[in-house]
């Protein structure tokens, strides 16, 4: 039976790093709807719309890590294929290499320093002024000291997220996927915890810091301190220029970051604007169940980000494309798979009465958002590919969709409610993202594999 299993596993394409990285987005799904659960019998309505806004603002940290992450790890993937591991925590090799990994250390460490104490500062700042303002509770709702927790805890997960990037940048995908996990079993059960003992909106910042703590401890008490020890003292001559490398290269990213913000996470602040909270909280709860589909067969595609940077440092074009090739085909039938199975669980929670099918949208924007959903599968993995070749030719269709979808989801918005939003947003993924994000995807490709030498 197990051998069966496993087999079923492999031709799925599920190696370890999938393995633990979809076990914690399954546990996350899974968890997730008993959070819903939680969510929707320990809160009210209004509190539930803070709850899932809360979020919203709390994205805007993208607009300081700038894409950051992503670039560490491509970077230092770029840089290990030209090394090999002596031990467990100590890499040797080409000097220069071993010199250029210390100084995306050295580069990394100085930058989420500086940045992550403005981060903490604009995130109290922004949360007091919105939620003054739009807080229609007349005081029934306590959010100022929750939100207080929450800007602390993302702050803090803000500057370790550069540490699990650099470690996944070496290859140890898996081992980060698993401390991952860890600490998702542990922030979820706080979660209820918190829920049930009935401190309402104090849960998400609560079980995110004792979460944190966790990954904290699974950091710094094991074989990694010695790896990054011994990777900051290979300082040499070579350096990875911020301003001739990385600058010309994260400006582009971080502009598609930003749009994502701008695409992705105004339907709350702005469904709480003009709608109420409630509106809100049903937007925020479909989104989080649709978020947690996409992680999950996305974690097909992100898990091969070294395999793939790799790849194309050596100019392995063939075996680069049979891989992403086979990655997205699985990882597409993941995610339709997973809309499937959610739109007719709502169906039979409406059909069969039960007060939790209300705290999600109607199905024509349930609809709506999970067209989206499928197609995103296609666009970032088309961009993630391209962007492991230190490029990123999404920059202009990431301008316009940010741009045009934060117009659609105001105006619409504002005038037709959340079928107008979300039908807007659903026709501009179609043609302003999937047509043209193949269309980039096709052209690139074929020109740099064939004029375009990478170092």
């Amino acid at each position: 039976m197990i051998e069966l299993v496993i087999r079923i596993l492999k031709k799925f394409g599920v190696d370890r790093a999938i393995f633990y990285t979809s076990a914690s987005r399954i546990l996350q799904a899974f968890t997730g709807v008993i959070t819903i659960f939680f969510v929707a019998r320990f809160l009210s309505g209004v509190e539930q719309g803070f709850y899932y806004t809360f979020g919203s603002i709390l994205a805007i940290q993208i607009f300081f890590e700038l894409g950051l992450n992503g670039i560490i790890t491509q970077y230092v993937a770029h840089e290990v294929s030209h090394l090999q591991w002596d031990s467990n925590a100590r890499l040797s090799g080409s000097p220069s290499h071993l010199s250029r990994l210390s100084s995306l250390l050295h580069l990394s460490v100085k930058w989420y320093s500086i940045i992550g104490g403005i981060l903490l500062l604009i995130l109290l700042i922004s949360g007091f002024v919105f939620f003054r303002r739009y807080d229609t509770s007349g005081g029934a709702v306590i959010w100022n000291v929750p939100w207080i927790i929450l800007s602390f805890s993302t702050t803090l997960a803000f500057l370790i997220n550069p540490i699990l990037a650099f470690i996944e940048g070496l290859g140890k995908v898996k081992e980060v996927a698993k401390m991952r996990l860890t600490q998702q079993i542990l922030t979820t059960f706080l979660i209820w915890i918190c829920l049930i003992s009935g401190v309402k909106l104090y849960a998400s910042g609560l079980s995110n810091v004792f979460g944190l703590l966790l990954l904290l401890n699974l950091l710094f008490f094991n074989k990694y301190w010695y790896i990054f020890v011994n990777i900051w003292r290979s300082l040499g001559k070579e350096k990875v220029g911020y301003k001739q490398e990385i600058f010309p290269y994260q400006w582009k990213i971080a502009l598609s970051w930003v749009s994502g913000y701008f695409i992705f996470q105004l339907f709350n602040p702005v469904l709480f604007a003009t709608d109420g909270a409630i509106v809100a909280g049903q937007m925020g709860m479909t989104l989080a169940v649709l978020n947690g589909i996409f992680s999950l067969s996305f974690s097909w595609m992100s898990t091969k980000v070294p395999l793939y940077s790799g790849f194309i440092a050596q100019k392995k074009y063939d075996e680069l494309d049979h891989v992403f090739n086979k990655t997205l085909k699985q990882s597409s039938f993941i995610n339709g798979l997973g809309l499937g199975v959610l739109f007719f669980l709502i169906f039979g929670l409406r059909y069969f009465n039960m007060t939790l099918g209300n705290r999600f949208l109607p199905f024509l924007p349930l609809l709506m958002m999970m067209i989206p959903v499928f197609l995103n599968q296609f666009i970032s993995s088309w961009a993630t590919y391209l962007r492991c070749h230190k490029q990123e030719p999404f920059l202009i269709p990431s301008l316009v969709g940010a741009i045009t979808c934060s117009l659609s989801t105001i105006i619409l918005g504002k005038y037709f409610g959340v079928i107008g939003m979300t039908m807007g947003y659903c026709i501009l993924t179609i043609f302003g993202g999937f047509i043209w994000g193949y269309y980039i995807f096709k052209t690139k490709k074929k020109e740099w594999h064939k004029t375009v030498v990478f170092s």
